[in-house]
């Protein structure tokens, strides 16, 4: 179909939510205020623009705080570290700007309360993700990961009756809520956090993508692949029933994706910037841009006390 007949359906809020907004403040703030090199542990949030972007004012991005000079600044990821990757850079003397979103520092503390009380700890996220890592580290001993309902039977704890569940927080609304109901089932004395791990800016765009995935005859979502939450808005087009493709950015949308297609839902991940989904309008230059807004974030957090 020729793009002068399509529409593009835009979910809203889509791209960056307030965490990485600060994660990436805090990074710049450092290069302005020190200057480079600035030492940043794994990617500050997942998407391929944003850390390319900040490598060329002088982020420095490691895998390891081994690969840090003695001494040296080094921001921490949106994602979280554990305790054990704290003790590290204290006992290198690097000088620490720690840019964990707060909302995955709520999970953090929710882990050492439940484990405080001798509880087993049901991580409910996927493993070797950077946040899952991190949390795991504060109670190794006491904490199981579960990734998927076919999980649960499979896990053993020490006592039934002290049983815990987090969440990742950028996990899939609908799948995660099936597989609390079946720790619930196992574990009747199952408690869980005060307030939902999966965060508001995870949940908003599922919510948007949800409401305009139905109309749509392809979904688009805008993230790199490394990114939790834009890989389940991915799933979530799909389980209804709508084609979707993740996309780094405009230039890897196949010509054939679009055939036939009438109308096109776009949205993004929460660490995507919001020029690439300008960059994406412009590619496909439709004839009528239709907005979906389910809600308006108004989340603001305050940058970390060295910043200040």
């Amino acid at each position: 179909m020729p793009s002068q007949q399509r529409t593009v359906l835009l979910a809203a809020p889509r791209s960056f939510c307030a965490g990485v907004d600060r994660a990436i403040e805090i990074v710049e703030q450092a290069l302005a205020l020190r200057g480079g090199p600035i030492y940043v542990r794994k990617q500050i949030v997942h998407n391929t623009h944003v850390v390319a972007d900040l490598e060329d004012r002088g982020a420095v991005f490691v895998d390891e705080l081994d690969a840090v000079p003695d001494g040296a600044t080094v921001v921490f990821s949106a994602h979280g570290v554990s305790p054990a990757v704290r003790s590290e850079a204290d006992r290198r003397g690097l000088a620490v700007i720690d840019a964990t979103c707060p909302l995955v520092a709520k999970v953090h503390t929710e882990a050492r309360r439940f484990a405080g009380r001798g509880d087993t700890l049901l991580l409910i996220g996927h493993s070797g993700h950077e946040e899952v890592e991190g949390t795991l580290g504060e109670a190794p001993g006491q904490t199981v990961l579960v990734e998927s309902v076919e999980d649960v039977a499979e896990v053993e704890v020490p006592n039934p009756k002290r049983v815990s569940y987090l969440t990742q927080t950028t996990l899939a609304v609908d799948e995660t809520a099936g597989i609390i109901a079946a720790l619930r089932d196992r574990f009747p004395a199952l408690r869980g956090p005060s307030s939902e791990d999966i965060c508001y800016a995870t949940t908003n765009r599922q919510d948007a993508l949800s409401a305009i995935a139905g109309e749509c005859d392809l979904v688009l979502v805008v993230g790199s692949a490394n990114s939790s939450n834009s890989q389940r808005l991915v799933e979530l087009a799909r389980r209804q029933g709508t084609p979707a493709h993740l996309i780094d950015d405009a230039g890897d949308i196949q010509p054939a994706w679009l055939s036939g297609v009438a109308t096109i839902g776009l949205t993004a991940g929460a660490s995507a910037p919001p020029g690439l989904v300008e960059d994406v309008i412009d590619h496909l230059a439709p004839a009528t841009i239709v907005e979906h807004e389910v809600t308006r974030e108004k989340v603001r957090f305050e940058l970390p006390a060295p910043l200040r």
